[in-house]
């Protein structure tokens, strides 16, 4: 089965299925009722309503279906602590009712501490019709599917039903129960009515095959899981409510990496998890729907003193709690969306806030439209390979790292993010998210950069607002950092090349990491440091040779540093920068002006410690010239060109002498040095004997009497 519908594809291709799925009819019974099962249903009967369900490898029209024929379906009547059917497919065992042949059954009444048990044939098929049922069992699940090939469970139009459990699960045969609703086989929740699921102990509902949802109101309280799917969740469309001790929607299958996938369609999600909001052990895709998800104790980083020149905070995620549980020392996950394969969103809407992550993927993730608002206490959108970011609105506003991945690459879409430490993170290894004991554990390597190439981007961020520890590239959009106040970071900070050739940049930050563009960039970009260090909310201007504006932003925080890179700077043409009230001068003489400072070498200026008016002291006696030599921050005088081997004209040194392998002339020895035996003295032999000196002076006698000398102190 094609399960994940081009998901791996979509952000290559811009491929959007379609997830407009219509309503069907409610589940209405004719006027008259027969007790007889309908038999031989097949999935492939056309939904007989005028509605365009969404039809794909996921979803069969069968899973839409919520019509039934009251001529042929069988009517079960709960009665407290009994139940009632006239069916010779059901049989009645006090509060345990027993389905045992495909069909369709409508329920309805109470059961105070009963069970519905669906055991049937491999090959059979089942229809449950939910029509304002009350089901609570004590020890065990309310509704469970021992055997099927499918069970679709409908909410009929209209109807509550509510089902619950209680504090434990004992065992009735070798299926592990530890669930409300507890099916082995495939099941199919669809409909228009309600359903509330209590769980006091375990997971609200949970398939050991595919869960199917296509309609519905859920409201579930879990201890555990809200939603489980051992080879897959598939939601086309629902309205969901669920607090939950772990996962609010949870697929997971350790034994075939194929499955355990988890793919939204539509629908509204209101998720509070104590675990992750949602979480796939496979893939991971998002088409549409509305998403409210609270995970963890929720995202605490706080932003106090953010302008202070001080570093930030050195350690991952500050907030991700770890068990509880006795002997259990795996960290509890806390993210918003995670996927251990490929994250896919194509459309939606997004409010998360996480104590780790808000979006994560252990794989690769793409974004290729939406819209979020992101809080969290570690990175907003992380993938320990590829995030790629097509288009959509993002909101950031608070997190460790704001972007993160092996690559980043941003070709549309408005992106604003906050962030503690870097803004936009490019590097290698996998992530250190959700570990309060260190840094994030990301090395260099191969195949790590960032990649620019449209979009607006604004990043407000404490430590470096764009680190690659590979490249970095920008060939379009606009791009505006305010970077750290401090000065053990920059604004851009990269490990490879630096690279723009199109788009806006202006990235304000420390003067002591400055760094800007490569020379070898192909369109004109400044680099300068300020005389003294300006405040937030200073008006940065840049102007032609004419005096007409080109580019212009607002400062958020004091800077020192300004990078200006736009299709307007040329190489030949002068320019002038108004930083508030200051102004510099600029010729471009080459394609870049200024000079990368932080661990590369000097940056826009020598960094020496300013005057009491913030500027630079002069540099006195530089060359023995004259105590102008560098005045007022200005860089010295250019060096001599030394060559590549450290002398005039490139010329090498004179030639030394051979002095051969033992380090003499002409591979000579130095003559041999006298034998000094094994005590060290020549020829073996030792030294003179020393004088008895008795325990301290000689002849054992004690020192003079030095009583009362204080000269001698």
């Amino acid at each position: 089965m094609r399960k994940k519908i081009f998901a791996a594809f979509i952000c290559a291709t811009l491929f959007f299925s379609g997830c407009g799925a219509g309503k069907n009819e409610p589940a209405t019974p004719a006027d008259s009722q027969k007790n007889s099962p309908l038999e031989n249903q097949t999935e492939g009967n056309k939904n007989e309503t005028n509605a365009t369900p969404i039809v794909s490898d996921l979803f069969t029209d069968r899973d839409y279906r919520t019509e039934y024929s009251a001529d042929s379906s069988v009517e079960i009547l709960l009665t407290g602590s009994s139940a009632s059917c006239n069916s010779p497919y059901v049989t009645l065992d006090g509060s345990t009712v027993k389905i045992t042949r495909e069909g369709t059954y409508v329920l309805s009444g109470t059961l105070d501490d009963g069970m519905i048990i669906v055991d049937v044939d491999k090959n059979s098929k089942v229809q449950l019709i939910l029509s304002g049922v009350s089901i609570h069992n004590e020890d065990s699940a309310a509704l469970y599917v021992r055997s099927a090939d499918k069970v679709f469970v409908t909410l009929a139009d209209g109807t509550q039903n509510i089902l619950s459990g209680g504090d434990s699960y004992i065992a009735i045969d070798e299926n592990n129960i530890d669930s409300v609703i507890f099916s082995k086989d495939d099941l199919t929740l669809n409909g228009t009515g309600s359903l509330t699921i209590h769980a006091k102990a375990g997971h609200g509902i949970v398939s050991k095959n595919d869960l199917v949802v296509t309609g519905g109101t859920y409201v579930i309280t879990a201890a555990s899981h809200g939603l489980t799917g051992k080879d897959s969740i598939r939601i086309a469309d629902g309205n969901f409510t669920i607090t939950s001790g772990k996962d609010g929607l949870h697929a997971d299958n350790t034994e075939d990496t194929e499955k355990g996938f988890l793919h939204i369609e539509d629908g509204s999600f209101m998720i509070t998890a104590d675990g992750d909001g949602m979480d796939a052990s496979g893939s991971l895709t998002i088409n549409g729907g509305d998403f409210t998800l609270s995970a963890g104790d929720l995202s605490t980083i706080t932003s106090e003193n953010k302008d202070a020149n001080v570093a930030s905070w050195p350690f991952g995620n500050r907030n991700s709690p770890e068990t509880s549980s006795a002997g259990n020392t795996d960290t509890v996950s806390t993210k918003g969306i995670k996927s251990n394969g490929t994250l896919t969103v194509t459309a939606g809407n997004f409010h998360i806030d996480s104590a780790d992550d808000a979006l994560h993927s252990n794989s690769d993730l793409c974004i290729a439209n939406g819209s979020f608002t992101l809080a969290t206490g570690d990175d907003g959108i992380h993938a320990d390979g590829a995030l790629t970011i097509q288009d959509g609105t993002i909101t950031i506003t608070q997190s460790y790292e704001g972007l993160e991945g092996k690559s980043v690459e941003i070709s549309g879409g408005n992106i604003t993010l906050r962030s503690e430490d870097d803004g936009i993170n490019a590097a290698g290894g996998r992530d250190g998210s959700g570990t309060l004991r260190g840094m994030d554990q990301f090395s260099s390597q191969e195949g790590v950069y960032i990649l620019i190439c449209g979009g607006q981007i604004n990043i407000d961020a404490n430590g470096d607002g764009i680190d690659s520890n590979g490249d970095l590239t920008v060939t379009g959009g606009t791009v505006y950092v305010d970077g750290p106040s401090n000065g053990g970071n920059g604004a851009i900070d990269k490990n490879g090349t630096a690279l723009i050739s199109g788009g806006t940049v202006i990235a304000l930050g420390a003067a002591e990491m400055a760094e800007t563009f490569d020379s070898s960039s192909t369109q004109g970009c400044i680099l300068i440091t300020t005389s003294s260090t300006h405040p937030a909310g200073t008006n940065i201007r840049l102007l032609d040779a004419s005096g007409n504006p080109l580019v212009s932003y607002t400062s958020l925080k004091s800077f020192r540093s300004i990078v200006i890179s736009d299709p307007s700077i040329v190489k030949g043409s002068s320019y002038t920068i108004e930083t508030g009230e200051e102004t510099t001068e600029v010729v471009m003489e080459e394609t870049t002006y200024g000079t990368s400072q932080g661990m590369g070498g000097f940056h826009g200026g020598f960094n020496r410690p300013d005057k009491n008016d913030g500027r630079k002291p002069d540099r006195e006696g530089f060359n023995d010239r004259d105590k102008k030599a560098s005045p007022d921050g200005e860089n010295p005088p250019a060096l001599p060109d030394m060559g590549k081997e450290g002398f005039p004209d490139g010329e090498n040194p004179p030639a030394l002498p051979d002095m051969g392998k033992e380090g003499f002339p002409d591979g000579e020895n130095p003559p041999a040095l006298p034998d000094m035996g094994e005590e060290g003295f020549p020829d073996g032999e030792n030294p003179p004997a020393l004088p008895d000196m008795g325990e301290d002076f000689p002849d054992g006698d004690t020192p003079p009497d030095f009583t009362g000398t204080d000269s001698l102190l």
